[in-house]
């Protein structure tokens, strides 16, 4: 990802006075924040501006959105070559800092322990074994060496690993005697809490008491203000996990799998639980996907499930990391690898995994929450695709055919098993949210939960507001035919009625009701 910039066309006209603030602020205006698709001085990160003409010195800081900012160096550099070409400056003084951690909702409306936490994080997936917990311990310690403050906590009470992972010279989780709040304990910067660490021994409890306690380790912690708070769930879907996002507000989950086809379905029970609890899931993680030997590569595991995941969601950060002796070795040994080797390959993975979740949260704020909607005049969804000003309209049964789900399509051969027979003409949306920052839930008339990605909404044939229109006028003038005549409006044995055929010929040939598979 690199910064942007675009010079501005010279106008014929006279030239207009410009104060050197004007020519500092005009100077920067090429600089485009690549993830928001706009100018770092439209976008409020250009502060404080101070310009001295006849010293010719000029000092300005730029406000990050989080000190992890992946582009931060790109900024810097950019915004120092294009002040400094101004012919008049001979000194810059630029200050590079981010903005404190700002929740996402007001702070009355969080636990204590968590209201100056900007981000909640869930490291998840449904089955154990898969690498959950080394990704977690990882990524929370790869984005503290990109310069946020962290913390991170071991939802797993069967099964601490925390305590494996991290070598603390506290070992033990203390209360503050004033507060009456957990002192987390911390290693190499960052703030850690788990049951590991309140005693020794597994613990054999039933599930509400477990979900108990996680919730009261978690929210009564002495956190401080911390840019993210990494959540290494514990596997499955349980009453641990739905009882967390129900009390907590995570920003968003990362979930992390294998390869094998298998894994597939368990990743998606897992993303369509997040969905179900309003938490966006911004990347997956496949691990222990291939391995490199005697100059090839090779996927032990099989490959394409990752794909498949992507396609279906609309996920658009899928990391892939090797099968390496030296990740689980640093990991048993309690210094994870990014600690031990920052600048190795499998460090370097997990750099692409931090600037991806950075990025994509930080766009969270921004995800506008109407991007579709259902017109019951119109009969039709209403779509504007985010960083487009423009709405399209989609037929509601095209959109529910198209499901692009296990429950739609075979996991194992890719065949379509939804027949465009099985979907009402007339079915209806009963809810739409967005999931994230690249798809919608659709909730439908028939009970099904459908997450549609952008990318196919984008795809699927549009209507003109005129044939929406027409359709659901001429729904509305069949339905009083068939009621008025007292028949039971289902087809006659010799197939489909007048006033049927009307209604298919009007919304077109069956064909075109599909959108073509990749």
């Amino acid at each position: 990802m690199s910064c942007r910039a675009s010079a501005e066309a010279a106008s014929n006209s006279a030239p207009a006075v410009v104060s050197k603030e004007g020519e500092v602020r005009a100077a920067l205006s090429p600089i485009i924040d690549p993830d928001f698709g706009m100018n770092i001085v439209d976008g409020g990160f250009f502060k404080d501006l101070a310009v001295d003409g006849e010293a010719g010195s000029v000092a300005f800081r730029l406000e990050l959105t989080t000190p992890a900012c992946p582009i931060k160096d790109d900024f810097e550099k950019a915004a120092r070559e294009y002040v400094t070409a101004l012919p008049w400056v001979k000194s810059l003084d630029l200050k590079m800092d981010a903005r404190p951690p700002q929740p996402l909702l007001p702070d009355d409306s969080r636990p204590s322990g968590l209201r100056s936490v900007s981000h909640v994080i869930a490291v998840s997936s449904c089955k154990g074994g898969v690498g959950k917990s080394t990704t977690a311990v990882n990524l929370a310690y790869t984005l503290a060496q990109m310069g946020a403050k962290v913390g991170i906590f071991d939802a797993d009470v069967y099964g601490p690993s925390l305590p494996t992972m991290i070598s603390p010279e506290i070992r033990v989780l203390q209360m503050n005697p004033e507060t009456k709040a957990i002192t987390p304990v911390e290693y190499e910067g960052v703030k850690a809490v788990s049951f590991g660490f309140a005693g020794q021994g597994s613990a054999i409890m039933r599930g509400p008491m477990v979900s108990g306690l996680i919730q009261q380790l978690l929210t009564t912690s002495e956190w401080g203000a911390l840019d993210y708070l990494i959540v290494d769930f514990p596997p499955g879907t349980g009453d641990i996990q739905l009882t967390l996002c129900q009390s907590v507000a995570f920003s968003a989950a990362v979930i992390v799998t294998t390869p094998q086809k298998l894994a597939f379905i368990d990743v998606a029970k897992g993303i369509r639980m997040f969905a179900k609890l309003m938490v966006p899931c911004v990347a997956v993680v496949e691990n222990m996907s291939y391995f490199d030997a005697d100059g090839k590569r090779y996927f032990p595991f099989g490959k394409g499930s990752g794909e498949r995941i992507q396609h279906e969601f609309g996920l658009p950060n899928l990391v892939r990391f090797p099968i390496v002796p030296e990740l689980s070795a640093a990991g048993d040994g309690g210094r994870p690898v990014v600690v031990q080797d920052p600048a190795g390959p499998t460090s370097q993975a997990f750099l692409e995994l931090g600037a991806a979740v950075v990025r994509e949260v930080a766009k969270l704020r921004r995800v506008p929450q109407n991007c579709v909607r259902y017109d019951q005049e119109l009969g039709a969804l209403v779509v504007r695709l985010p960083n487009t000003e423009e709405d399209f309209l989609l037929d509601p049964a095209t959109v529910r055919r198209n499901d692009q789900s296990a429950a739609s399509i075979n996991e194992w051969t890719g065949e379509r098993t939804l027949r465009d027979s099985d979907i009402a003409d007339d079915i209806q949306p009963v809810g739409v949210q967005p999931v994230g920052n690249y798809a919608v839930q659709i909730n439908w008339q028939d009970g099904f939960s459908q997450i549609a990605a952008y990318e196919l909404l984008d795809a699927l044939p549009r209507l003109s507001p005129d044939d929406a229109l027409a359709r659901q006028q001429l729904r509305a003038r069949l339905a009083g035919i068939v009621s008025g005549s007292g028949g039971s409006g289902g087809e006659p044995e010799g197939g489909p009625s007048a006033a049927q055929q009307i209604l298919q010929n009007a919304q077109g040939a069956p064909s075109a009701q599909s959108a073509p598979q990749n």
